[in-house]
């Protein structure tokens, strides 16, 4: 089987190191909108836009499956990418949710959602929760990170003062969903500054979906992997070179 894995810009590498990690599937081609990277701060219309370009990218490629690692897209073009694409488009916020579903949690449980302007704004991972029966929900746009990631901060001074800067009156969460498929690179930050609180990964979630809906299993041999960008391609591969390290894909 043949997965795509569609970003905004180079974040959706912590999704397809999840599944790569898994050996869920023959082949992975990945395909980050680095030229125009963030979505989050674009509005509707503009997204929707753009996630349709990328369908249409993907279809010159034999994909069984598109993930849409990107959160903002999930939060605004999963229908309309579903509505033209010859394939299974699975996004990314029902299984971030379900995977914190799984674990049984009390429904008053604190959850803290983080995630670009755009994802928060949509409401959706809190429209979900609540579906779910879960009442004690906050939202924080956190949407600095993005670039701190993409330029490879993961921690030191800037850092800290970025957690301080949105967190610092924030009551620790039982739960944090990483809104957005930047943030697992910074989740050991986030977890020094929540310290005991559970931290939703994207990548993660996806696999327990994959598991759960498609019946996908570890197929025992590594992926091949195809890096594409709209923009910038050798720095898509620099951030892969660093960020799948420990990865086995050919």
């Amino acid at each position: 089987m043949v997965v795509g894995v569609f970003d905004s810009g180079v974040g959706g590498l912590t999704v397809a190191k999840s599944i790569i990690d898994e050996k869920l599937f023959d082949e992975v081609i990945y395909y980050g909108d680095t030229a125009r990277v963030p979505y989050g701060t674009k509005d509707e219309n503009t997204i929707v836009r753009y996630s349709l370009e990328a369908v249409e990218f993907f279809k010159n490629f034999n994909i069984d499956i598109l993930l849409v690692a990107c959160n903002t897209a999930s939060s605004y073009a999963l229908d309309e990418m579903r509505k033209v694409a010859p394939f299974e488009v699975v996004g990314v916020i029902e299984p971030g949710v379900l995977s914190i579903t799984k674990q049984n949690p009390k429904l008053d449980s604190k959850i803290l959602v983080i995630g670009t302007k755009a994802t928060v704004s949509s409401g959706i991972y809190k429209k979900m929760l609540e579906e779910k029966g879960f009442c004690n929900i906050a939202q924080i746009e956190t949407g600095l990170f993005v670039p701190l990631v993409e330029d490879g901060i993961f921690e030191g001074p800037i850092m800290d003062a970025m957690l301080e800067h949105y967190f610092k009156d924030v009551e620790k969460p039982d739960y944090i969903i990483l809104g957005c498929t930047h943030f697992p690179l910074i989740a050991e930050a986030i977890s020094g500054y929540f310290e005991g609180s559970v931290l939703v990964h994207s990548g993660e979630a996806i696999v327990g979906y994959l598991h759960d809906k498609f019946g996908l299993k570890n197929r025992g041999y590594e992926s091949a992997l195809k890096l594409f960008a709209s923009s910038s391609p050798e720095r898509l591969k620099l951030r892969a070179d660093e960020w799948l390290k420990g990865s086995k894909y050919k």
